[in-house]
């Protein structure tokens, strides 16, 4: 286990009522840091974490991300609520289906592109952009992008997921080189399948035999291996890692 003390820093984790989101909160809360937890939907879920989270000083808060002016208010009233902001971790995000087959109209199509592409690369983009200028302010600050092993080898049926999840990853690197000279560190982390209710139907049978195939391990990633991987990476210790992407699939795809 990672021993990083937090004490008297702040983080705020998108998407965090649940699944990586919710497990990187926990594990900052026991370090030391106060929280922001943001949810989209599923407010008491969002509660039930708030309720959990060790020390006091953590607050609750609601945006949709796909609108990025929804993204830059969030951040806005994060710091507000903690009092300024050391950390942001932008975890959350979606996966919809949608093919080329025909089976969408062009039009739904387009219309699901588009929402996938603004809550996993847009609205990431303007909370960063937000968060980088409270950041300034205090000569400090860590950006941690959750991206994806499909950003590398591609997303069939879900093209704008891989695509942004890219973005995400070239995101976090030219940041990383445009705010260093600030003391602002920016790291992306790219797992493959993740253990959550999300995905655990499709781990079931011999389908999810498959998956857990596509690495040597035999198995897929737990929240908590990715929520450690954000605690390190959030550490200063961590800061020469800056601009990196960190690889978290178990060897199921080298590049």
């Amino acid at each position: 286990m990672i021993t990083v003390d937090f004490s008297g820093r702040t983080a705020l984790v998108t998407g965090s009522s649940r699944g990586v989101g919710k497990a990187t909160a926990l594990l900052l809360a026991r370090a030391g840091a106060r929280v922001c937890v943001h949810y989209r939907q599923g407010a008491e879920d969002a509660k039930d974490v708030l309720a959990a989270l060790p020390g006091a000083g953590h607050c609750l808060l609601q945006a949709d991300v796909s609108d990025p002016a929804a993204a830059r208010r969030l951040v806005d009233s994060a710091v507000t609520k903690l009092g300024h902001l050391d950390i942001l971790v932008n975890n959350a995000g979606i996966f919809r289906p949608h093919p080329v087959d025909g089976t969408l109209t062009f039009e739904e199509w387009l219309a699901t592109f588009q929402v996938t592409l603004n809550t996993n690369l847009v609205g990431p983009a303007a909370a960063a952009y937000q968060a980088i200028q409270h950041m300034r302010g205090r000569g400090r600050g860590t950006i941690i992008n959750i991206g994806s092993r499909g950003a590398y080898r591609g997303e069939a049926g879900q093209i704008g997921y891989g695509a942004a999840k890219a973005g995400l990853h070239s995101l976090s690197q030219s940041l990383a080189q445009e705010v260093g000279k600030d003391n602002i560190t920016v790291h992306a982390i790219a797992p493959g399948f993740i253990e959550t209710a999300m995905v655990r139907p499709h781990l079931q049978g011999t389908a999810g035999d498959a998956v857990r195939a596509q690495s040597p391990l035999n198995r897929v990633a737990t929240v908590e291996e990715v929520a450690r991987a954000v605690l390190y990476l959030a550490s200063p210790e961590a800061a020469f890692t800056t601009g990196s992407v960190l690889d978290l699939n178990g060897a199921s795809y080298l590049h």
